[in-house]
């Protein structure tokens, strides 16, 4: 089930120890770089493609939030969610040095540390969703069931 043409990266590599199913799409040549940009260039629904969101906690904890692209992650929806006062998006610049992924590129599989992971609750309504295959240009599509074999997944009313 994989695609040829794209290079191999760690998400594909865990995908596969796990003998799951996926699909990868590179969407590098086209210059998208947004969420929507990434959307239009697949052709397809910006409600199954996900963005990966790092937070970090009134606690110091961080966390992980799966939203759709073309929705906006309620700070306050998501702190409830994972049991916190309050929640702020990171910094770009730790991004990199606390996952391993750069801004753009980020996936919620294979992170360098597994931080807990809240998906919006419209992922569930999907029979496959796409989120990042860690880096820019690539996206992997799997189910969100399939997802949850290899991290733990929450779900919640996470969105604006």
């Amino acid at each position: 089930m994989k695609n040829k043409k794209a290079e191999k990266t760690n998400v594909m590599r865990i995908i596969e120890q796990h003998k799951l199913p996926y699909e990868s799409h590179d969407y590098s040549s086209t210059g998208a770089i947004s969420g929507m940009e990434v959307v239009e260039a697949l052709g397809q629904e910006p409600g199954r493609m996900f963005k990966t969101l790092v937070t970090q906690g009134a606690s110091k904890t961080y966390y992980v939030f799966m939203v759709p692209v073309n929705g906006e992650l309620d700070l306050k929806k998501a702190a409830k969610a994972v049991g916190e006062k309050s929640i702020a998006m990171i910094k770009s610049k730790e991004l990199l040095p606390l996952t391993g992924y750069i801004h753009g590129g980020c996936s919620p599989i294979g992170m360098k540390k597994q931080f807990r992971t809240t998906i919006h609750q419209t992922a569930d309504g999907y029979d496959t969703i796409m989120f990042s295959g860690g880096k820019i240009g690539c996206q992997i599509e799997m189910s969100p069931d399939d997802l949850r074999k290899i991290i733990k997944v929450d779900s919640a009313g996470i969105i604006v």
